[in-house]
């Protein structure tokens, strides 16, 4: 009946007699209960290695002394590396066996015959003990590997965190940094490419968006790109958008940089500073690239790095833009202009390259602060600093000189050319309308033009500015509003050149 029962339940666990006598064998089958089936090998039909090497290894194996003391080394070594059988030695005549020996080939215990169930239930309890040992150094084993590859893990994820980190703070011009950052994120993810987007949300809740894209691409990938940046940009916080403007992290033009966002796994991350989101990361990777558990979480930790660099970055762009620029026209300060002055100077006496310089004020300046209020007067001078930047190229050098006058620097400049600028920008203000609180009115510059061309021999800041502000006192002292070259020309919007 037990047996009928175990069939129907748990497979009996399986030992082996290894040329056991039938007596004995059944001795043992009776001791250790129905729990266990034993098969017996007779002498002359002992388990060889198709047996030794089949799936379903024996718990246990009962040999006697006379069997194993007969078998070559090679015969013994075979079963002493089956290492999920415990052996029982069976002393089955009157040998002198010691019990450091018996352990030293291997065995559990040794037994004397006969064999009653006392002596078999005490070695099936020592078999216990020792499979149960075995399992607990063999779980340990396990944690402690595990230990040992979670420590090995968070040691890369620390060292690649510290090489990340050492790279992105290197410099704080943000399309290094960016650079940087797409070279150390390739040692854990197949980055393709890595693109950016920052914004700044002015006083009407509107965003200035400042986007970085990899390198140069054509014009239809590149607009695939900014189209799914500004849409990533708008979904994390940035609300409506002023305008955007785009630089490159390589200027250059390569065949990889032709990819559009649905050609590779496209992975999307803020950037976040005191809980305020003022940016995006956006990785294209290989397709079909799966993220493991711990890839996203070093990504994560690798762009908060990358997010705090940047935003330094950023801000230091932003002490430097204030430090460099006027606060209301957003043209280069005075200081600037001294610094790049001297700069060109010397630089055109090594070259001798042509020099120019521009110096204009706008006409009747106080009586538009008189008539229509200082905020009308602030709205000019606004609009002055965009028409400066629109019209000069950007190695020119605009800047607000002090007041309602104005300078602009023209490396590679000649005189003729200056003053064709001079006098667009003349006309551009002429023709600028303005209107506030009501009112509508305009206003006119004058502006002197001074030189100094290539072959010069010698020139000094001081020469060049002198020049210019002589022409310009020459513009107002005849008429203003007309552009004069120093000691040359003089023109007007009511008079001819002459």
């Amino acid at each position: 009946m037990p047996r009928q029962s175990m069939k129907r339940g748990r497979r009996p666990e399986l030992m082996w007699g290894v040329g056991l006598a039938d007596s004995v064998a059944r001795q043992i089958e009776e001791g250790v209960g129905p729990g266990f089936h034993v098969r017996n090998f007779p002498e002359d039909a002992l388990p060889v290695a198709r047996e030794l090497e089949q799936d379903e290894k024996p718990s246990a194996a009962w040999i006697p002394w006379s069997v194993w003391s007969g078998f070559p080394e090679a015969r013994r070594q075979e079963y002493r590396n089956q290492d999920e059988t415990h052996r029982i030695l069976i002393r089955d005549n009157d040998a002198e066996l010691e019990m450091e020996k018996v352990l030293a080939e291997g065995f559990l215990t040794v037994v004397d015959l006969p064999l009653t169930r006392p002596k078999i239930q005490d070695v099936m309890f020592r078999a216990r003990e020792v499979k149960s040992l075995y399992s607990d150094i063999y779980r340990m084993t396990e944690e402690i590997m595990l230990e040992r590859e979670l420590l090995a893990r968070k040691t890369d994820q620390l060292l690649f965190l510290n090489k990340l980190l050492a790279s992105a703070t290197e410099s704080l011009d943000a399309a290094t940094i960016l650079a940087n950052a797409k070279n150390s994120l390739g040692l854990i993810l197949p980055v393709r490419m890595l693109h950016a987007a920052f914004w700044n949300t002015g006083p009407d809740a509107a965003a200035d968006v400042e986007i970085f894209l990899n390198g140069k691409m054509p014009p239809a990938v590149e607009s695939a790109w900014i189209e799914q940046i500004m849409t990533s940009a708008s979904s994390m916080g940035s609300g409506s958008v002023n305008g955007f403007q785009v630089s490159y992290t390589d200027p250059a033009r390569r065949a990889e940089y032709a990819q559009t966002p649905d050609q590779g796994k496209l992975v999307v991350m803020p950037l976040t500073a005191g809980h305020q989101t003022f940016g995006c990361l956006a990785l294209l990777c290989e397709p079909g690239y799966r993220l493991g558990k711990d890839q996203v979480e070093t990504l994560r930790s690798a762009v908060n790095h990358v997010g705090l660099a940047l935003r330094n970055a950023l801000a230091f762009k932003e002490v430097k833009l204030r430090a460099d620029r006027d606060g209301l026209t957003r043209l280069y300060n005075r200081r600037s202009f001294d610094e790049r002055l001297v700069y060109e100077i010397k630089r055109r006496a090594r070259y001798h390259h042509d020099l120019s310089l521009l110096m204009f004020d706008l006409d009747h300046f106080k009586a538009v602060n008189d008539t229509y209020g200082h905020k009308a007067g602030d709205l000019v001078l606004r609009k002055i600093g965009d028409i400066l930047t629109t019209v000069f190229r950007t190695t020119d050098l605009a800047a607000r000189y002090g007041g309602e006058e104005f300078v602009v620097l023209l490396p590679h400049t000649s005189e003729e050319a200056a003053w064709k600028l001079a006098e667009r920008v003349r006309t551009a203000i002429e023709n600028c309308a303005f209107h506030f609180d009501g009112r509508d009115f305009s206003v006119t510059a004058s502006i002197g033009v001074a030189s100094v061309e290539g072959g010069s021999l010698s020139a000094s800041d001081d020469d060049l500015v002198l020049k210019a502000d002589k022409a310009l006192y020459q513009a107002k002292n005849n008429g203003r509003n007309m552009v004069v070259v120093s000691g040359q020309k003089t023109t007007s919007a009511q008079n001819a050149v002459q």
